[in-house]
């Protein structure tokens, strides 16, 4: 395949811009933004996970202290029936008596241990409730920093998009400007070779592989007319000779 010198030097601008373009989705992938909202996302689960947990002991709670109430309401209401029995003459049975006023002592004592149920269940309710803001405030704290973290990722999108999107204007000019033949197997070297399809021959060393050319291919490339285009020995890229290549 044969190209101008010049045609050859403008598919190193391509191949340039082609090396920018994998740089920057590289970057794109790559910002530490995306660990960041990873790791605090996995955070803000856990805390979920952990408030919902809080939520329902607090619920439960309620419920239980609840049923305690009504259990020591009960409990009152009928000591209170017991006692108004008492005071008001209505038991002349001496037995009778007897077992009313023991009723009222077991129902007094009954009174008291569910009471201390009642003050148990909401010292254990308290402390849900507690935990519950707890965890509310820091679920909002860790949520407020995802939203910061993702704010700032979008911004870095669109600063990468706006260099994405000069780099393929330029590119689509330069590329324009290249023999279809010698774009098309560039492109072909690319996909296979790694992202990097062409490369500059300096001091007699390949830029694509790194490797310096022997003195026989040293020989070969000077026998070479000026619009041949080159193949690397050892990378098999398109090897663009310049002022600088030693030759």
């Amino acid at each position: 395949m044969n190209a101008e010198p010049a045609d050859q030097i403008r598919l190193l601008d391509v191949q340039a811009l082609d090396v920018r373009l994998q740089q920057l989705a590289h970057k794109r992938k790559s910002l530490p933004e995306h660990a960041e909202i990873e790791s605090l996302t996995k955070d803000l689960t856990q805390l979920r996970d952990l408030l919902v947990a809080a939520t329902t002991e607090e619920s439960d709670c309620a419920r239980e202290q609840t049923k305690a109430e009504q259990d020591v309401d009960q409990v009152r209401q009928r000591a209170t029936r017991d006692q108004q029995r008492l005071d008001s003459g209505a038991v002349s049975s001496p037995k009778d008596l007897e077992n009313l006023q023991r009723e009222i002592v077991s129902l007094a004592k009954r009174q008291g241990d569910l009471e201390d149920i009642v003050l148990e269940v909401m010292e254990r309710r308290e402390s849900a409730q507690e935990r519950v803001a707890e965890l509310t405030e820091r679920v909002g704290a860790v949520q407020g920093k995802i939203d910061d973290a993702t704010a700032r990722r979008e911004a870095a999108y669109e600063s990468l998009a706006g260099e994405v999107g000069t780099a393929t204007k330029e590119r689509e000019v330069i590329a324009g400007s290249v023999p279809d033949d010698l774009l098309k197997l560039y492109d072909k070297l690319r996909q296979q070779q790694g992202g990097v399809g062409a490369a500059r021959l300096f001091q007699r060393r390949c830029e694509g592989c790194r490797l310096e050319l022997n003195i026989t291919e040293v020989n070969e490339v000077k026998a070479a007319p000026r619009d041949a285009v080159l193949r690397c020995e050892n990378c098999r890229r398109i090897l663009v000779r310049t002022s600088e290549s030693g030759l």
